[in-house]
């Protein structure tokens, strides 16, 4: 069993409350749970407005497909113009 998992830094820098910043960060972990085989979930910095720490874990029995969907799901989470990577730890076991 591979395990494969990502810290995403974000920076929403718009949002005025948490409201703003919960509403974009709930869009986005709904998405990404629709789209990819993996768990998403605000993991840190959640009581900033601007600022977020979302965890992702995914899981498969090859270290090359759990890289390949880590990979897609960073470019769908920097593809989103309401806010910006601020940095990126990933790990593959």
């Amino acid at each position: 069993m591979i395990v494969g998992t990502m810290e995403v830094d974000i920076y929403i820098g718009w949002a005025t409350s948490l409201k703003d910043k919960r509403r974009v960060v709930k869009g986005l972990c709904d998405r990404i749970k629709s789209r990819y085989d993996v768990a998403i979930a605000e993991v840190g910095n959640c009581d900033l407005w601007q600022r977020s720490t979302l965890g992702i874990v995914c899981v498969s029995n090859e270290a090359r497909v759990v890289d390949s969907v880590l990979s897609r799901v960073l470019r769908d989470i920097e593809s989103d113009p309401k806010l910006e990577v601020t940095g990126v730890e990933k790990c593959v076991l």
